[in-house]
């Protein structure tokens, strides 16, 4: 379960520590899928500001580059 997440570098908009309340309490599973879709939630980039190359937007981007982390992390916490 995670208790509590510390964000140490986050996206200036905010998303990052807005996402990390949101997953204290969650088993650690669950936590790696949710912090990307909270980060999304909470970010302010465009939406529709699509990349041609990856077909993603930067709201998909930030959402598995704060994923990412979140796994990081855990594996580093071991």
């Amino acid at each position: 379960m995670v208790v509590c997440a510390r964000v140490l570098r986050g996206a200036p908009c905010g998303a990052t520590w807005e996402a990390a309340k949101q997953i204290a309490g969650l088993p650690v599973k669950e936590a790696e899928v949710r912090i990307g879709l909270e980060t999304q939630f909470f970010c302010t980039a465009n939406p529709a500001g699509w990349d041609p190359i990856y077909g993603k937007s930067p709201v998909h981007f930030a959402g598995h580059l704060h994923q990412a982390a979140f796994i990081k992390a855990l594996k580093k916490d071991i």
